[in-house]
């Protein structure tokens, strides 16, 4: 059958371009193997030739298959299924980016393009370690191309395909016609959750971070094939460097995305997407301890090749969870499952296995000092530090896997549940997180403080304890005015808890005294030497931001108004924790007058934008919060809300929407009684009552499609609330020459509407209707978070000192090149 309008063309060169990505990929892997294990120097140039070529015709094929796709998306071409699953014709510009990470697809190319453009990078920098790593690389990108593919394999479906035709992949009847697509009018849009501002950035950085961790284990992975054990560690360590700093980064741009995006109240609520991509971030910051630690005194390369590979396979272990749908309900931002689930299982082992197998081999034959290290020495306790990082990730994994242990344990114990019980991390999974990593933070903070004062090998204990006086009476002084004045009172879990937090708090202050102490006094004041110090501070700054903002975390939206909204078994909300706001009424929250002043609707979606007044009561500031809500919208039921925060120096205001009227399902229904009255007579009404004050008549209405003989009657009517608020309505009736009618007037925070039906002398007929439907409202709930600026500006002076220090070390490199 030929179909009417379709646009193959862009498809068909899709295909081409991935088919030419599949293959280019796995001829750089086999070139660059050839040229690694091949003795003669003249054929390693060939194969280092050939694989070059091999591997750009994979970069030229990547960025092909995103322009391409783009094109698609940018077109509005409903045919390809990937447009019209992640995108629609209302869609802003600014989000069609977004819409190729929100399909696995799309994020698998994604990732797969900043390998290539790494890759890249390597093969101009890499020198002699050029065929092994760039063999591990080339691998990676033929795996990432297969899922992608589309393709079958003696009846196995390989991948999934982005340019498939939404014909081929539903079953409907109207694909039966020819001209089907003159039906399909719009596409399915993207997430409304993921159209914000950071899900543009968020993403790419994210994917980079994810890519680079690769040249790391790339590079350990190349030493301990070529049996140059320690050789590789001299170019990963600018990588890892680097890798750390994309990675962390894309991790707190995803939290700073939760922070304005989602309703949970924060930034990071531990849900196993979050912890998967932290996991890697804290295995690698191990890594470049230990390596640090053996560049320094030789000791520690076993523990570094760990955790070099291990910090990749937590990526690759990452993306088994998110992607295979295995998380099912146990996180709010996983991907669903594709169908894909054995093919990611073997994409995650066909790395475990032989990495993990070659460390084991190799391991005899990595060079240690069987020296033990003094606990006086700097050595000894970066290695604790690292340590303490290791077993960190480690316990933040094997809970996020819970549900991949109930899996397995399923398969053999099927329902039976005397066999097994389901494994389950408790009620509040948050705190079962935080009491663990509480203690974390507390030695964490403690170690960046005074183990920089440390020498290498061996330390005396006059000079540690004379350079660490002025640090630590200074940061117990610091620390404890915050503790005395800050009013840090979390006891929601007890007082060990407390204390622990307490603790926190005064290591945190510890560890950015100490390193700034150290910048001024041990390093001279050098910033080109102080990336570690200045990084460390940024993580200790980090640490309190977590600490105070979270401990202190204070909610303002205490029930004020009176109305309770049933929020369902289900849900997680309070009433006495939310506001209700009527439109027009100010209301009293905490140290603010809120009012819910206007609000609107986007012209394609069932998006309302709100706008809430504040307006502080001692009259000193007011500003207005525009949260926004979604209804029932792209399948799902219920409500979705993107917050607004008021950001000052010192804390945020943040605010987002928990209920609001659904037109659909909120039709007035009501009726109007009439009630015969005369002026001064008074009615009751469920909520109060009204009297009738005056009635008055007026020609020559001031309104377009009125003839000047027209007369309009207006009925006031005071209106007594049992709340004690009093309101004047004002219900007309029109007369003209043909006929007359009612223009009913409301009283939206009573619920009531009043309309003037007849004047017949000294009676007047009033219709009196009581709706809840015409009742505007919103609930919202407010947070104050205090000092969470320092959180994420703790952020951005670590990654500037891990930046800092991989341009150190790159230069040291080139330097020792140069002499060579």
């Amino acid at each position: 059958m030929e179909y009417y309008g379709e646009n193959l063309l862009p498809g068909r060169l899709g295909h081409f371009f991935i088919v030419l990505s599949l293959v280019a990929a796995a001829f750089a892997t086999f070139s660059y193997y050839k040229g690694t294990v091949t003795q003669n120097d003249a054929d390693k140039l060939y194969w280092r030739k050939l694989a070059r070529i091999c591997f750009i015709a994979d970069l030229v094929s990547i960025f092909a298959i995103f322009g391409i796709l783009f094109f698609i998306i940018y077109n509005h071409l409903f045919e390809y299924k990937y447009a019209w699953q992640h995108s629609s014709l209302s869609l802003e510009f600014k989000y069609l980016l977004s819409c190729f990470w929100e399909g696995q697809e799309g994020s698998f190319l994604l990732w797969s393009a900043w390998h290539a453009i790494l890759g890249t990078v390597l093969i101009f920098k890499a020198k002699e370690w050029e065929s092994p790593v760039m063999t591990v690389i080339s691998f990676a990108q033929f795996c990432l191309a297969t899922m992608v593919a589309g393709i079958y394999v003696f009846g196995s479906k390989i991948g999934s395909n982005p340019f498939v035709l939404l014909r081929n992949e539903m079953d409907a009847p109207i694909f039966s016609r020819p001209d089907y697509l003159s039906f399909v009018t719009d596409g399915n849009d993207l997430n409304p959750l993921l159209q914000n501002y950071w899900m543009q950035i968020h993403p790419p950085v994210l994917f980079l971070g994810f890519a680079s961790v690769l040249i790391p284990f790339a590079y350990a992975i190349a030493g301990l094939w070529t049996r140059k054990y320690a050789d590789w560690t001299r170019p990963a360590l600018p990588w890892a460097l680097f890798s750390a700093a994309a990675l962390g980064t894309g991790v707190m741009m995803g939290a700073m995305w939760a922070y304005e995006s989602l309703t949970f109240g924060g930034y990071w609520a531990w849900d196993p997407v979050e912890n998967a991509s932290l996991v890697p971030w804290l295995i690698l910051i191990a890594g470049i301890h230990t390596l640090l630690i053996f560049k320094h005194t030789g000791h520690s390369l076993r523990a570094t090749c760990l955790f070099m590979i291990l910090s990749f396979l937590f990526i690759l272990y990452s993306t088994f969870l998110t992607r295979s749908g295995i998380l099912g309900d146990a996180s709010v931002h996983a991907f669903t499952d594709l169908g894909m689930n054995a093919q990611l299982l073997l994409f995650l082992l066909i790395f475990v296995v032989p990495s993990l197998l070659l460390f084991a081999l190799r391991y005899k034959n990595i060079p240690h000092v069987i020296k033990e290290e003094q606990t006086s020495s700097r050595e000894f306790w970066m290695f604790i530090g690292a340590l303490v990082f290791f077993l960190s990730g480690i316990s933040i994994i094997v809970m996020t896997s819970v549900p991949v242990f109930n899996k397995i344990a399923s398969l053999f114990a099927g329902e039976n549940t005397t066999l097994f019980t389901p494994l389950a991390i408790g009620e509040d999974s948050e705190f079962s997180y935080n009491r663990i990593q509480i203690f974390v933070a507390i030695l964490i903070g403690i170690l960046t403080a005074f183990t920089q004062y440390l020498k290498y090998k061996q330390t005396g204990k006059h000079f540690f304890f004379r350079k660490m006086f002025i640090p630590l009476v200074a940061s117990l002084v610091i620390g404890g005015f915050i503790l005395a004045f800050g009013n840090i009172s979390y006891d929601q879990k007890g007082i060990g808890f407390l204390g622990a937090i307490w603790l926190g708090v005064v290591s945190s202050v510890f560890a950015i005294v100490a390193n700034l102490s150290y910048i001024w006094l041990g390093l001279k004041g050098s910033l080109k030497i102080s990336g570690g110090s200045i990084a460390h501070m940024g993580f200790g700054l980090m640490l309190l931001g977590i600490l105070i903002s979270s401990s202190k975390k204070e909610m303002l939206s205490k029930n004020t108004s009176g109305i309770f909204i049933n929020f369902g078994e289900e849900s997680s909300e309070k009433s006495g924790e939310n506001l209700t706001l009527v439109k027009g009424v100010k209301t009293d929250m905490d140290k603010f007058w809120v009012t819910y002043q206007s609000d609107s609707a986007h012209p394609a979606k069932p998006l309302w934008y709100y706008n809430i007044l504040f307006e502080r009561k001692d009259g000193k500031e007011t500003f207005t919060l525009q949260p926004n809500a979604f209804v029932n919208y792209k399948g799902n039921e219920g409500l979705m809300a993107n917050p607004d925060a008021k950001h000052y120096f010192d804390r945020d205001v943040f605010t987002y929407i928990t209920s609001l009227p659904d037109p659909e399902r909120n039709k007035d229904t009501a009726q109007f009684e009439n009630q015969v009255i005369e002026i001064g007579d008074t009615v009751f009404y469920s909520n109060g009552f009204f009297v009738l004050e005056d009635v008055t008549s007026k020609n020559n209405i001031p309104t377009p499609g009125f003839a000047p003989e027209d007369i309009a009657s207006i009925a006031r009517v005071k209106v007594f609330s049992k709340t004690n608020s009093t309101y004047i309505s004002e219900p007309l009736l029109i007369t003209t020459n043909s006929s007359q009618f009612p223009l009913p007037d409301t009283i939206t925070a009573e619920s009531l509407v009043l309309q003037l039906n007849k004047i017949d002398g000294n009676k007047v007929e009033i219709g009196v209707k009581e709706s809840n439907s015409i009742l505007e409202y919103v609930t919202l709930k407010a947070y104050k978070f205090p000092f969470i600026n320092l959180l994420w500006g703790g952020t951005i002076i670590m990654v500037i000192g891990l930046i800092m220090s991989m341009v150190r070390r790159n230069k040291l490199n080139k330097t020792r090149i140069l002499e060579i």
